[in-house]
């Protein structure tokens, strides 16, 4: 160990990817953007400590060190991203995790570092219009006519109802004919009361007069083309397919339905706290998100239509 101590940092890197390539496996493409990285870690380190860095001096940094390099990256020549800045911290921590297996060296400070909050992206909710669009026109899928009838149920529920994909594949025979709410058990095992329009179960009740397979009351309803439980993707699929017949953004998903839900209802009066309870979010904080989807929807009109603008 004391032969190794004053290793030159460049030669530590090499070391680091070649346990990369080599014990781990990455791929090249992810190893290239680790040497990357910590290069940029270690050229830091040097002009920061003002020498030529070897293993000693890269075990030995400091907390105020690793808060300098963070500063340099967010605020340098060519600034980066939050997102961008934990990117590159966690190189860094994969380095010195490295490190401290093969020299049993570890690093007082690195676990008290923390980089800045990235923000949660804003939920891609499609227009109301494009939204009725998925819903209501005729789907016209390859095949029979169940199984357009199968798709417009499945998607009138993550709009109408706001249910997740798989909450709406999760209905079983019990629950049909849809009553005017129904009890759906959804993510983390979180029971809630969910509305249910008359389109929505006007719907699935057309889907199940034309679907040709027999369903007992604990089945799921809803099948693919063979018999088999319909799963996700087969609905993902369909709305790809859609996107480029009705015109619709590639933002335009299963999932963003149900976002387009929750902002609709905001933008329609309803309140922050029913919403988060339809959607079954076990925290307020994850439905406030549709507010900033909301306010940046008015801005975006505000920009279009003023004649300052």
């Amino acid at each position: 160990m004391l032969a190794l101590q004053k290793i030159p940092a460049l030669e530590v890197l090499n070391l680091f990817i070649d346990h990369l390539r080599g014990e781990r496996r990455l791929a090249e493409k992810t190893c290239e953007a680790y040497q990357s990285d910590i290069s940029e870690y270690l050229g830091f380190l040097a002009g920061y400590l003002e020498t030529d860095i070897t293993l000693p001096d890269i075990i030995g940094v400091e907390a105020r060190g690793f808060r300098a390099y963070l500063a340099q990256r967010r605020r340098g020549n060519q600034p980066l991203s939050a997102a961008s800045i934990q990117r590159h911290l966690s190189a860094v921590r994969t380095f010195y995790r490295y490190i401290e297996r093969r020299w049993d060296a570890p690093n007082a400070a690195l676990p008290l570092i923390r980089g800045p909050r990235v923000k949660r992206p804003l939920p891609k909710a499609v227009s109301a219009a494009e939204a009725l669009k998925i819903v209501n026109k005729p789907l016209n899928s390859p095949g029979d006519p169940w199984i357009s009838a199968r798709n417009q149920a499945v998607l009138a529920l993550c709009y109408g109802a706001g249910l997740r994909i798989a909450e709406a594949l999760s209905l079983t025979g019990r629950d049909v004919p849809l009553a005017r709410q129904i009890m759906l058990t959804g993510k983390g095992g979180k029971t809630r009361l969910v509305p249910i329009l008359p389109i929505v179960a006007e719907a699935v009740a057309e889907y199940m007069r034309l679907t040709p397979y027999q369903l007992g009351p604990d089945a799921p309803i809803f099948r693919g083309a063979r018999g088999g439980v319909l799963r996700p993707e087969i609905i993902q699929a369909e709305v790809r397919r859609l996107r480029s017949a009705l015109g619709l953004p590639e933002t335009a998903t299963p999932h963003a339905l149900r976002h387009s839900f929750a902002t609709h209802l905001l933008a329609g009066g309803g309140n922050l706290r029913t919403i988060q309870q339809l959607l079954g979010h076990e925290s307020l904080s994850t439905t406030q998100r549709y507010t900033d989807v909301d306010a940046a929807r008015l801005i975006d009109i505000h920009a279009g239509a003023h004649p300052r603008a």
